[in-house]
């Protein structure tokens, strides 16, 4: 009776495997073909890259790049790095020690606190515009790169509480009893034992905040013009009345997508662990 599930099992799980496979593959190729597309449309002439049949051996050209740093998408590149970079500083920083806070911490509301930070990243963006817009306009920050990652922040913030919230509850609490025991403070506890544990964690809510900012149209479209844009701003002001610059389009979208594809390449292994380090309570 054993044998015969055994015989029957075998080429059911081989199946299924094979089913899974098939299926990874076609998700591959749906996601990773529009990536591969733009990559190869780039290194195109205009016309090349509406040909039919499409064109897959041809003579690369680099016009577009060329033509793309003679518009200075190298200063655009820096806004979005330096308001990028900005933004993890701040809301990575914050977001550890409120979330730390939030884990540890005893006081009357505590749930009712971490629940109305994560509400305010349910806003959606256009309803926070205006108001937003008038803040930063009575402070004089507007078409500035420090008023574009506080923007960036409202937004990254919350997020960051609530996924390190998550993470330090994770951390078995006697491993920071044993600092205290020892006369240790609770700043000692959290350095020394707390934030160590939570690495990746704190890693993946870096990497999502890197992200969400540097993909960010919409703030940086309101609340930036002219010298301070960043690079989807500057992408998106590629259709004309004559038409798309596909070209400038294809080359500036690799520019955007290589620093995303490389820090992921970087840090897969900690951004793995940390998603899936533990859920909120």
């Amino acid at each position: 009776m054993n044998a015969r599930r055994l015989t029957w099992r075998q080429p059911r799980r081989v199946l299924t495997t094979a089913v899974i496979l098939i299926l990874d593959l076609v998700v591959l190729v749906w996601f990773a073909f529009p990536i591969v597309w733009m990559f190869i449309s780039a290194f195109k002439t205009q016309a090349g890259m509406f040909t039919m049949p499409p064109q897959w051996i041809f003579t690369p050209t680099l016009f577009n790049y060329e033509n793309m740093f003679e518009r200075g998408a190298l200063h655009y590149f820096r806004n979005s790095l330096l308001t990028s970079l900005g933004t993890v500083a701040v809301a990575t920083t914050l977001g550890t020690l409120a979330g730390y806070g939030l884990a540890r911490g005893r006081f009357r509301y505590k749930k009712n606190t971490a629940w109305w930070i994560i509400t305010t990243r349910m806003a959606p963006i256009p309803a926070v515009l205006v108001p937003l817009y008038a803040i930063f306009r009575s402070l004089g920050v507007i078409n500035s790169l420090p008023g574009l990652v506080f923007a960036f922040t409202t937004f990254s913030l919350p997020l960051a509480v609530w996924l390190m919230m998550g993470f330090f509850r994770e951390v078995p609490r006697d491993l920071e009893e044993a600092v205290w025991v020892d006369g240790g403070t609770t700043f000692r506890s959290f350095w020394d034992v707390a934030l160590p544990l939570v690495k990746p964690g704190l890693i993946a809510t870096a990497t999502l905040s890197f992200i969400f900012s540097w993909n960010d149209y919409l703030f940086a479209t309101v609340l930036t013009s002219g010298a301070t844009q960043t690079l989807p701003v500057v992408t998106a002001s590629l259709q004309t009345m004559q038409g798309v610059v596909w070209g400038q389009v294809m080359s500036m979208g690799t520019l955007i997508f290589v620093p995303v594809l490389l820090l992921g390449v970087a840090i897969r292994k900690y951004l793995v662990r940390g998603l899936s380090l533990g859920a909120v309570k």
